[in-house]
Order: structure tokens, then C-alpha cells, then sequence
């Protein structure tokens, strides 16, 4: 009778959590988490159902804590930041469900979408250094711009493509500036038999007494 007594009180403190049953609790059982202390474990923004526990809608895991803190803009917050779920808060102090996009910055040939396995991003349709982009019926064209209408050579321009070089004369030649020029001194190479004396762009010959030059300008006879 005893025995039967005893299981009926333990059944009791099991179904009806009797005070003085505490201490008759089997060793080594924990007492299930409450739902305020199951919520504080995971954060804030945390929903439970049947099927578990999840972020509440609006809100998504932050990387850094793992907690459900992020909130999400389904329409996009363009040039403001995203402060709730479904709400901005814009550079002019506005809070709205979405703001402006910020200006281009894509400059006057505007942008071209260029897509890679890390996503799209606008960038600036530009052409090389040296090109001008032109407008067509079948999209951008770029072209050489001549530089000769506008560059600086003492001497001759060549226009090249997506640049230009200059060029000197005879007896001339390019300075270390790449643009002016500068005389070459002939008399360096010999080209006269006795005497050289070197001009702008040219140079001369003569003889020693008692020579004449040649017909060739270089010869003493």
C-alpha cells in the first residue's frame, strides 16, 4: 500500500507541478527552456512555428552576428539606407518605403551593364585615349581623334591611331620633349674630307690651301 502511494504522489507532482515536488525531480534532467528565454538565446525578429523557429518576415540573418537584424527592402532603398523592413532612410532626412536613385556617375556616353559571377554593376561607356565616341543607329562607335589640329609640334605631325608623333626635317632632329626640334651636328659623322662646319640644318665643307673642293661638295682636289 505504501508503494502505491508513493507512485500516485509522483504521478501527481508530474502532472500538476506540486511545490513540494521539487526536489523529487529525476537527477540529471534539465527543466524545458521557456519561450522568453528560448528568444533571448536567438535574438530578436524571431518567429516560431510547427516546423521550428526562423527570422519573422522583413528581417534576415546579419552576417556578423548571425541574429535575425538585418531588415530588407523589397523595393530597394537606391541612394539611402535600409532601417526597417520596408523602410528607408534617405540622404535628405525623408524616411520612405524607397528613395531616388543617386545621379548617374557614369559621365555624358552613359552606362553599359557589365555582369560577371559576382553579380551586375553599372560602368562608364568609354573609349580609348586618343577616340571620341560617336552616336549611331547601331549603338557607339568610337573614333580617332586628330590630334595634329590641336598638338603643338615645332616640326612636322603624324597622326596616328589614338595618337600622334612629330617629326623634324632634314638636318633636324626630335628634342627629348617629344615635340620641338633641335639641329643634328653633321660634322660629327666626317662627311667632309679636311673641313666641316656644321649650320642649322645643314653643314658645309671647305679645304685646306692649296686644295679646291669637288664638284661632290665633300671631296678636296
Amino acid at each position: 500500500a505504501v508503494m502505491l502511494v508513493e507512485l500516485f504522489f509522483q504521478a501527481a507532482c508530474v502532472s500538476l507541478f506540486f511545490p513540494g515536488c521539487q526536489g523529487r525531480v529525476y537527477p540529471g534532467r534539465k527543466k524545458p527552456a521557456s519561450f522568453a528565454v528560448e528568444r533571448r538565446r536567438v535574438g530578436p525578429h524571431v518567429c516560431f512555428s510547427g516546423f521550428g523557429s526562423g527570422c519573422c518576415p522583413g528581417w534576415m540573418l546579419s552576417p556578423g552576428s548571425g541574429q535575425c537584424t538585418l531588415p530588407l527592402c523589397s523595393f530597394g532603398c537606391g541612394s539611402g539606407l535600409c532601417i526597417a523592413p520596408n523602410l528607408c532612410s534617405c540622404p535628405d532626412g525623408e524616411q520612405s518605403i524607397t528613395c531616388p536613385e543617386p545621379p548617374g556617375t557614369c559621365g555624358e556616353y552613359g552606362c553599359d551593364l557589365s555582369c560577371n559571377h559576382g553579380g551586375c554593376q553599372e560602368v562608364a561607356r568609354v573609349c580609348p585615349l586618343g577616340f571620341s565616341m560617336v552616336e549611331t543607329a547601331n549603338g557607339i562607335r568610337c573614333t580617332d581623334i586628330d590630334e595634329c589640329l590641336s598638338a603643338a609640334c615645332e616640326g612636322l605631325c603624324v597622326n596616328t591611331e589614338g595618337g600622334f608623333v612629330c617629326e623634324c626635317g632634314p638636318g633636324m632632329q626630335l628634342s627629348a620633349d617629344r615635340h620641338s626640334c633641335q639641329d643634328t651636328d653633321e660634322c660629327l659623322a666626317t662627311p667632309c674630307q679636311h673641313r666641316c662646319k656644321n649650320s642649322i640644318g645643314s653643314y658645309r665643307c671647305s679645304c685646306r690651301p692649296g686644295y679646291h673642293l669637288h664638284g661632290n661638295r665633300h671631296s678636296c682636289v
